[in-house]
């Protein structure tokens, strides 16, 4: 099973009112584990970079000068996704800046249904508690001292880790292949030491205690 982690960095958080995409980092899953294999790209936005979007990500106009446009890398981008579920913190919010870039440029449409919203997952799991990024990385103790400025792959790989942790968790090494367990060989015997029994005879301090307290019964079925 092949799923992506992907995040995205942008100028601002409304594409309808012009902020664009300027960062997706993506990161495959296989079987609920990381693979290795990332997709990571910095992107012009075509215009200037609000300090409060700079201040969040640390990636400025200068930076993204020299950056492809989105119509660049979008068929690497989409080919990297192929058809395959989509882990995203907040769904809703990546997926609208992404289809509003492909808009742009007469590209597919991401459908809604394809996502696997990180921020429901936790939210229907800790009901009232933050659902953030740095919120459940605290509460799953996974290490995110990196993360000093937001970027899209470390973040992608940072929720990787958040979503094993809501979904159960990964354990591996409960994990049993049969294929390393080798029967053992039906035809031959294991000799058995004898051991020998054990003393179980009451001693006589025993057997007259035993005696004094059947003397305080009242008619024992055992003696009639």
């Amino acid at each position: 099973m092949r799923e992506i982690v992907l995040d995205t960095e942008t100028t601002g958080l409304d594409p309808a009112g012009g902020d664009r995409i300027v960062e997706i980092g993506c990161l495959e899953l296989i079987n609920h584990v990381a693979s290795g294999t990332t997709f990571q790209r910095y992107i012009n936005p075509e215009r200037d970079m609000p300090e409060g979007a700079f201040r969040v990500h640390g990636l400025s106009t200068i930076f993204l000068a020299d950056k492809p446009k989105f119509a660049a890398i979008a068929e690497d981008f989409l080919a990297f996704l192929g058809e395959d579920k989509l882990i995203i913190h907040n769904a809703s919010f990546d997926l609208g800046f992404l289809n509003a870039e492909f808009k742009k440029i007469g590209g597919p449409i991401i459908p809604s249904t394809r996502a696997i919203d990180t921020v429901a997952l936790a939210r229907r799991k800790y009901p009232g508690a933050p659902a953030n990024l740095d919120a459940l990385c605290r509460r799953f103790d996974i290490d995110n001292s990196e993360r000093s400025l937001h970027g899209a792959l470390l973040d992608a790989e940072l929720l990787a880790e958040v979503y094993l942790e809501l979904i159960g968790g990964r354990q591996p090494g409960l994990v049993l292949n049969a294929a390393k367990i080798e029967p053992s060989d039906q035809g031959e015997t294991r000799a058995r030491a004898a051991r020998q029994s054990r003393p179980h005879a009451p001693s006589s301090e025993e057997e007259a205690a035993h005696a004094a307290f059947i003397a305080t019964l009242d008619k024992p079925i055992w003696n009639n």
